[in-house]
């Protein structure tokens, strides 16, 4: 997977991804926001896409929106202007391997259905490390891989057709494991499948305090 490839997959859905993933996401946008106005403050959204999961927010919760794919934003910007989402600070297109925010921005990132759709998905995570304050948190939500067995070899199988659409099946939960230890700042809070399969996972980080 390329950012570049990656970009122009999002830029294909924004004109129907509301209507195809709107309600198949609408458990983990509920679950993620709710996790993340448990911690409030001031919130990045990275993935942000359409802003489908803006005006889920309190208005109290301030807010930032990144995305790779610029298209998805312009339905995100449109929706912020229509609906007059005032608690909305700034929607950017961003790389999430490369936040171009300070250290300590924010109190919570938000990541929904973003971390296999991104080529270096540890990048990402460090970079999410980096920009929250010390006790804040990362919220998740994800599919969990396999990692083995038939699902596993099915995922990988399927890698290079999802690709293509802008997501990889491939992502073990050994992957979220050897990366929190190797980044060694954060911690484990929460990890959880959500309703109503399990097929999709939420799972909160909380950066260490110093």
């Amino acid at each position: 997977m390329q950012t570049a490839g990656v970009a122009a997959a999002y830029d294909r859905w924004a004109p129907i991804y509301d209507m195809v993933f709107g309600q198949v996401f609408a458990t983990g946008r509920r679950e993620s926001i709710a996790a993340a106005e448990r911690v409030g403050g001031r919130v990045l959204e990275v993935g942000v896409g359409t802003g489908i999961s803006l005006p889920q927010y309190k208005r109290t919760t301030r807010l930032v929106g990144t995305d790779i794919a610029d298209a998805m934003l312009d339905k995100a910007r449109d929706r912020v202007r229509k609906l007059g989402l005032s608690n909305v600070e700034q929607i950017s297109v961003m790389d999430a391997e490369a936040l171009e925010f300070p250290d300590n921005s924010f109190d919570v990132i938000v990541a929904q259905y973003v971390i296999t759709a991104v080529p270096n998905p540890e990048a990402a995570l460090d970079e999410f490390v980096r920009v929250i304050r010390p006790g804040g948190e990362i919220v998740i939500t994800t599919r969990i891989g396999a990692g083995k067995g038939l699902r596993g070899g099915i995922e990988k199988a399927l890698m290079p057709v999802t690709s293509k659409l802008g997501w990889r099946t491939e992502f073990p939960w050994s992957r979220y494991e050897a990366w929190a230890a190797a980044n060694g700042q954060v911690e484990l809070a929460e990890h959880r499948p959500l309703p109503p399969l399990g097929h999709f996972s939420l799972v909160r980080y909380r950066k260490k305090r110093d």
